[in-house]
């Protein structure tokens, strides 16, 4: 068998793939083989959604149980009320991931947020935040007519979107209007792909499957207290970002009377495996990526691991 501490040594581990693909369960295997082996590792969350306190059942956040048995890092880290960045997020993850090496661990990192992935593991310089110039665009109602504006100022970070994603527009036109340069002129951009100093493994699995498991996940969650958990976060003033949430943003229809729980689940299931879709596609543009197909076999993933660690 491959001697996983030479491979913790030379590169880290990051286990990627879409919603409800198993990869906190890889994840958990992986340490134990590290500790047979005479190694020690800790994960760290790369979760948009489970930053958030309170929104437990929810995001699939790792029990306590998980988190007594592994130390686990970027959960619960501020209430729903606070709208939590990409920056925030790529400076809190650099913290944990220096604190993990000094601790003579190797740190794998487990999640679906590709954004915030590439903010880590690429460094990517993040823009900052202009939240009166955000307002004024957020109240033009006209997409296309943002779009066409950000052609005029950035027309190379225009073309990298569609017209019509309003969340991409409004922000790389609050960023080019408010720091006064080129929304495209932070960074080399996300279509860019560089040297990691993590290996990333992904799972992938067949998209019937994968249904199967988001919607069996969600009636896990519903037996586990999902709808009371969304009443409560309705009474935390949550913020934009904690409301969107699959699943959430959902069953928040259904408590203010918009729709009855059936219809709020199905809506969340079919929105879920879309997502997934997406998930997956973002992915699959990183050619740095190594596929295994799920459930995985963590020899594989290993094998894996120490081949991209020794190139």
């Amino acid at each position: 068998m491959t001697d996983v501490r030479a491979s913790r040594r030379e590169r880290s581990l990051a286990i990627l793939g879409p919603t409800a693909s198993g990869k906190s369960t890889l994840a958990l295997a992986l340490v134990d083989r590290i500790r047979t082996a005479g190694g020690e590792a800790e994960l760290i969350s790369i979760d948009s959604m489970q930053v958030y306190r309170g929104m437990n059942v929810g995001t699939a956040t790792p029990t306590a149980a998980e988190q007594a048995e592994v130390r686990h890092h970027l959960i619960d880290l501020v209430d729903p009320s606070h709208a939590f960045t990409v920056s925030e997020f790529q400076s809190l993850a650099r913290d944990a991931i220096d604190s993990v090496r000094q601790r003579g661990a190797v740190p794998i990192l487990v999640g679906g947020t590709g954004l915030y992935l590439r903010a880590v593991i690429d460094d990517l310089e993040i823009p900052g935040q202009f939240p009166d110039v955000a307002a004024e665009l957020e109240a033009d109602p006209d997409t296309a007519g943002l779009h066409a504006r950000l052609a005029e100022l950035d027309p190379t970070a225009a073309s990298r979107m569609e017209p019509t994603n309003r969340r991409r527009v409004v922000r790389a036109l609050e960023v080019t209007l408010g720091s006064g340069r080129p929304f495209s002129s932070f960074g080399p951009g996300l279509d860019t792909y560089g040297e990691s100093e993590f290996v990333q493994v992904a799972l992938r699995w067949d998209r019937a499957d994968l249904d199967a498991r988001i919607a069996a996940r969600y009636e896990q969650q519903m037996a586990e207290g999902f709808l009371d958990e969304v009443r409560w976060l309705a009474q935390q003033a949550p913020s934009r970002t904690a409301r969107q949430a699959l699943g959430y943003r959902e069953l928040l229809m259904h408590v203010a009377g918009e729709c009855n729980l059936e219809e709020a689940l199905d809506l969340a299931i079919t929105r879920t495996c879309q997502f997934a879709r997406r998930q997956e596609r973002w992915f699959r543009r990183d050619p740095r990526i190594l596929w295994v197909d799920a459930p995985p076999d963590v020899d594989a993933v290993i094998e894996h691991w120490s081949a991209a660690a020794g190139r």
